[in-house]
């Protein structure tokens, strides 16, 4: 009479959210069928690391790495409930002849065939002045291959030498970097010829080309310099050391698939190019 459609209205009253009630048991896969709060802990466990700081989705799947079947939209609800989705509501852890890149964005298909490499500055509160952290690279599989803290001019010949002979010299290596001084030295440049690494610098102003060592850095001032309270250079030389054994065995990486970069190089080191050896 009114003009409604029978399916916008009810006989009697409902109260409460409409649908189905969310389960209050996961399945783990060793322990079977646990209750919520065994879920709550776990994801506090997880969040407690000393660098993990991460959203739902992502959490999923450190869960499904501990055996958790779970998917994300239950997890939401669970990080809801418990207010953890914020981030502030999260558990706190206190010359010339140079050649310039011609791809913005580089495409791999192996590891050791593109990397990156740059230097960042870190403030050291006890002596008033920055030191300086070397990081490289390798593209395919985003592992820090080495890193250097307190670098000069002088020591870029013999960190990259450390680099490559741990490596065994592989062939057809791609490296590059910005424009600083400590790349563009001739005697940087050419011992790179030398080893048969081929040497590419970004354009001026613009670290996009130099998008994987840039956006590492980045996470290392939001994991770490944002985070952490630090004084002395030896706190913060032993800090780095721990992160960049975490970021390459721990610490999941979305591009790749939801896999540290440790799991992508081993599935990928057999396509390594090396030098063929001669008598």
């Amino acid at each position: 009479m009114v003009g409604m459609v029978h399916s916008s209205y009810y006989r009697t009253p409902s109260f409460g959210k409409k649908g189905n009630t969310p389960s209050k048991l996961t399945y783990h896969k060793s322990r079977g069928w646990v209750n919520q709060d065994a879920v709550i802990a776990s994801i506090k466990e997880i969040l407690s690391h000393e660098f993990i700081d991460c959203g739902y989705r992502l959490m999923t799947s450190y869960l499904k790495k501990e055996a958790y079947v779970i998917n994300h939209k239950k997890l939401y609800r669970i990080m809801k409930e418990q207010g953890m989705l914020k981030l502030e509501n999260r558990i706190n852890r206190s010359g010339s002849g140079r050649k310039f890149v011609k791809f913005r964005k580089v495409n791999t298909s192996r590891p050791m065939e593109c990397l990156e490499m740059d230097i960042k500055t870190v403030w050291v509160p006890s002596v008033g002045k920055n030191a300086y952290l070397l990081s490289i690279i390798d593209v395919h599989t985003r592992r820090i291959l080495k890193d250097y803290f307190s670098i000069k001019q002088d020591k870029v010949i013999a960190f990259l030498s450390e680099l490559f002979a741990e490596y065994q010299y592989p062939n057809n290596v791609v490296i590059r970097s910005d424009n600083g001084s400590q790349f563009i030295a001739n005697n940087v440049r050419e011992y790179l010829g030398l080893i048969g690494v081929q040497q590419e610098f970004t354009h001026i102003a613009t670290p996009e080309e130099n998008a994987h060592i840039e956006a590492y850095h980045g996470i290392l001032k939001k994991e770490i310099f944002q985070k952490v309270d630090y004084r002395y250079f030896g706190q913060i030389e032993q800090i780095l050391k721990r992160y960049v054994t975490f970021y390459n065995n721990t610490r999941l990486h979305g591009l790749l698939g939801r896999i540290t970069p440790m799991e992508k190089w081993d599935a990928d080191k057999h396509l390594i190019l090396m030098k063929k050896l001669t008598a």
